[in-house]
């Protein structure tokens, strides 16, 4: 007998500076200009040098269109807009995939566009997304990786709840340079006994 899939709902997170709500389709221009964006080409590790991300522009094709129209029927992972609620604009995703129901487990992944950056938006998305995954999806583990080179997000991450566990040593090359990847993660009895008691 399958395990129901705790993703299949698509919820609407509200916090102090940020919403985080199912993708609509005025989401797109947001996403396509931060997904051509140079940091988060680099950060991401979606590009292996600065000449390979450089002169990328949005672009809104049938791919795009049709990846973040499918996003809210999805039922084994989680996909949410990053909404600015000072301005309304969408600023990034936060995604929960890569979902083990045995190991109650899955993985953490968040984009923030140039629009979003620098205000401690990030930290309050995945202190949101976190919160989401131990007290209403009952997970046990959210696990992620990071790059060396960005610690700016391990501080955020780590602020949120989550623990450096171990290194993929030499993980991603960029520019010539070998980069590790740090693996994190944050576990619910760890959370429940620092982090739930704080407003995200």
């Amino acid at each position: 007998m399958s395990t129901p899939s705790p993703f299949a709902s698509k919820p609407v997170l509200t916090g102090r500076s940020i919403t985080l709500r199912p993708f609509r389709d005025e989401d797109l221009p947001a996403m396509s200009a931060a997904l051509a964006d140079i940091e988060v080409l680099r950060l991401t590790g979606s590009v292996h040098s600065t000449a390979e991300a450089d002169g990328r522009e949005p672009h809104i094709d049938d791919r795009l269109r049709s990846w973040y129209g499918s996003r809210n029927a999805q039922h084994d992972r989680l996909d949410l807009a990053i909404v600015d609620n000072h301005s309304a604009a969408c600023v990034g995703e936060v995604v929960l995939n890569e979902w083990e129901p045995a190991n109650e487990s899955c993985n953490f992944r968040i984009l923030i566009g140039p629009q979003g950056r620098g205000r401690g938006l990030g930290t309050e998305a995945t202190s949101l997304m976190l919160r989401y995954a131990f007290t209403v999806l009952s997970l046990h583990r959210v696990g992620l990786e990071v790059y060396a080179f960005n610690p700016r997000a391990q501080r955020a991450y780590e602020k949120a709840g989550f623990k450096v566990e171990g290194v993929k040593r030499d993980a991603f090359k960029f520019d010539g340079q070998r980069v590790d990847s740090i693996v994190m993660s944050a576990l619910a009895p760890e959370w429940t006994s620092t982090f739930a008691h704080r407003a995200p």
